[in-house]
């Protein structure tokens, strides 16, 4: 496709997050004045810390339970997402058995019921986030690829040839596919949090938003958070802060600020849905290093993302870099390529955003100031599914008594950190061209990328 019709079907994209721009969007809540006093205080207002929350009071209904959000609910990554949700907590298979293989079967079955246990929680409380156990469906685009998919094929995960995805799903370039029908759900990411929110609400959680924390301190009383216009002293404190700077400056160099990047098209006419098929609606991904996820939405849109993971230098977070018109450019260059008889599809949303990205690629956990301060982040894109056990773990970290959950390596072990400015910068930069290397040579990893496998580090979006 040329140049002009790239751009035409761009033209007139908002450059806002589809999920966010609903007119059903709950009106905004008053930001925390004077002083709070409480015994759960869970710093963030996304998937981890909105699950927190909630099952903190599920837990023990009595317990007082204070939200904090420094913007709005759910603005930052929980909003701007594919709304994959994953059953995985280690980022893939093969990444699991790379750093925890002793215990991937233990994270396997946790990770199942951790998805189950969250669809369960979704018609419990009726929240109305579009929720769909369709599975997902990873293509090989590449001759390379096709025995990778067909050495994970297992109990539940089905190989397909060449003509057995093309019958799923209608691309010409799929040369086979592997599609996983049990560990993958689609969720409307945003209704999903508006919904996890007004079940806090309901079981009597206080939320205040525009209200940044600004400095967390400890003594013998218990912890003060300091906020821009108040004041909450509490007995714990529940960090999901994820790609922020952390309050507890020991664990700032574990993760980097990585930024990902979708398009949305209009609705699919019948007639176009029928020249690709994809009844099974399944979230779908290739197999590259940098990689595409794509998905139906309910009205029949197709979400387009990845591919190109931008790093800044010195860790910046800015919101003019949630937009990337070359990005934009060759995704829509790749989406036409992926689904050439779409020709003539406009795209009504363009928008990017950080994700807290860790060495490891999954979560890492932290406790502070004596056991009364839990942290977890780093979920590199899985956050839709693994928050919710990551919120079950800082839950279970907080209340001092060991349970299956804290005694995994993964929990007690950290990933090792990124290193300061410039060597950051260099390090990815040197990354991403050896990733761009290995996709063009067969999948062949150089010795930088060897290296990197060897010590347990890696960079994804």
């Amino acid at each position: 496709m040329n140049t002009d019709a790239i751009h035409t079907a761009l033209a007139g994209a908002k450059p806002v997050p589809f999920w966010l721009d609903d007119p059903a969007r709950p009106d905004s809540v008053a930001a925390l004045e004077g002083t709070v006093d409480t015994d759960l205080v869970v710093v963030g207002g996304g998937y981890c810390g909105l699950w927190t929350a909630l099952m903190a009071k599920e837990r023990d209904p009595g317990r007082r339970v204070v939200l904090v959000e420094g913007r709005e609910l759910g603005w930052a990554a929980s909003g701007r997402n594919g709304g994959f949700c994953s059953a995985s907590l280690t980022h893939g298979e093969a990444n699991g058995q790379n750093h925890f293989p002793g215990e991937l079967d233990t994270l396997n079955r946790l990770g199942l019921e951790n998805l189950d246990e969250l669809e369960s929680a979704v018609a419990r409380y009726g929240i109305d986030c579009e929720f769909e156990r369709t599975g997902e469906l990873a293509v090989a685009t590449r001759p390379h690829e096709i025995e990778w998919l067909r050495s994970e094929a297992g109990d539940d995960a089905v190989f397909l040839d060449r003509d057995s995805v093309r019958a799923e799903v209608n691309s010409p370039t799929y040369l086979a596919g592997l599609w996983d029908t049990r560990g993958t759900a689609l969720v409307h990411p945003a209704k999903l949090v508006w919904g996890l929110a007004a079940a806090c609400r309901e079981l009597g959680v206080q939320i205040y938003e525009s209200t940044v924390v600004r400095k967390l301190t400890s003594d013998a009383g218990g912890l003060t958070l300091a906020t821009d216009r108040g004041r909450i002293t509490a007995q714990h404190a529940a960090l999901a802060t994820n790609v922020f700077p952390s309050l507890l400056r020991r664990t700032r160099l574990h993760t980097v600020p990585v930024y990902d990047y979708a398009l949305m098209t209009e609705p699919l006419s019948p007639e176009q849905l029928d020249s690709i098929g994809w009844r099974g609606r399944q979230g779908i991904g290739d197999v590259s290093n940098r990689f595409h996820y794509y998905r139906r939405t309910a009205d029949d849109r197709i979400l387009f993302g990845g591919f190109d993971a931008i790093y800044h230098y010195g860790r910046q977070l800015r919101a003019d870099y949630d937009q990337r018109p070359e990005t934009f450019d060759k995704l829509a260059r790749h989406f036409f390529e992926t689904f050439p008889q779409l020709a003539g599809l406009r795209f009504t949303h363009q928008w990017g955003g950080a994700v807290d990205t860790c060495s490891r690629f999954f979560s890492f956990f932290r406790t502070a100031h004596r056991g009364r301060v839990a942290y977890s982040a780093g979920y590199t894109g899985l956050g839709v599914g693994a928050t919710r056990f990551g919120a079950n773990v800082m839950l279970d970290l907080l209340s001092g008594r060991p349970t299956e959950r804290t005694e995994l390596d993964m929990v007690k072990k950290m990933p090792l950190p990124f290193p300061p400015e410039p060597l950051a910068w260099a390090g990815i930069g040197l990354t991403t061209k050896a990733m761009i290397r290995s996709d063009a040579n067969e999948g062949r990893r150089g010795l930088w990328l060897r290296a990197l496998d060897a010590v347990g580090v890696g960079f994804d979006s």
